[in-house]
């Protein structure tokens, strides 16, 4: 089973035909957990893609979840599911993939963290601290929510919402500590030069504060 504590930097990422291409260069570039995130593709048209995240994910050594679907996790060798808070529940998700899978649990409210930290979630997400058109529709919540929500856990919160090489820093002196990203690597030009910024910005803001 994977610790998730010092694994910092999330990417969420649909299905690209550039895949064995740019998921092995954000990995080594220093993406340390990934999401296969696809809402409305049936589980045939993604099925393949998972197969080759999977295989990628095990040969540089992180972790590699699916999104709300522990069917298309468990027939890939996924080692967890990522659930909103309209999705199956993580009891639900734990008990289809046993207590050793990575459940994570999209939080958006004070009541929903408090929720999602009496359940069996490995990680908590929070957030997006500003609105982004990953997340269509909803607006952002704003820095202090997923601040606070850092403070009372127990376990990594992953904060999502518009993290870039150039605000991390900042949002690691606020207090956050684990970062979901999107599209400062899925619309990169040259994806591994993003994600070593991303990471080389994350790693010196974590060493100035003592993490």
């Amino acid at each position: 089973m994977f610790s998730l504590d010092n694994r910092r930097l999330y990417l969420c990422v649909g299905m690209r035909e550039d895949m064995t291409e740019f998921l092995p260069a954000v990995i080594k570039g220093g993406v340390d957990v990934v999401q296969l995130r696809e809402k409305i593709v049936p589980f045939a048209d993604q099925r393949d893609t998972a197969l080759l995240m999977a295989s990628i994910c095990i040969d540089l050594g992180v972790p590699f979840v699916v999104n709300d679907d522990p069917t298309l996790a468990i027939s890939v060798g996924a080692d967890g599911v990522h659930v909103g808070q309209d999705d199956l529940t993580v009891a639900a998700v734990r008990e289809l993939m046993g207590p050793d899978a990575i459940v994570g649990l999209s939080t958006h409210a004070e009541s929903e963290f408090s929720e999602g930290l009496a359940t069996s979630a490995t990680y908590l997400s929070a957030g997006p601290i500003a609105a982004t058109p990953t997340k269509p529709g909803r607006d952002g919540v704003g820095i202090s929510y997923a601040v606070e929500s850092t403070q009372r856990s127990n376990r990594p919160v992953y904060v999502t919402g518009g993290v870039t090489a150039q605000n991390v820093g900042d949002y690691v002196q606020a207090g956050l500590r684990h970062f979901v990203v999107v599209r400062a690597l899925t619309e990169a030009a040259k994806p591994f030069n993003a994600a070593r910024e991303l990471r080389d910005r994350l790693d010196e803001a974590l060493s100035a504060v003592a993490v």
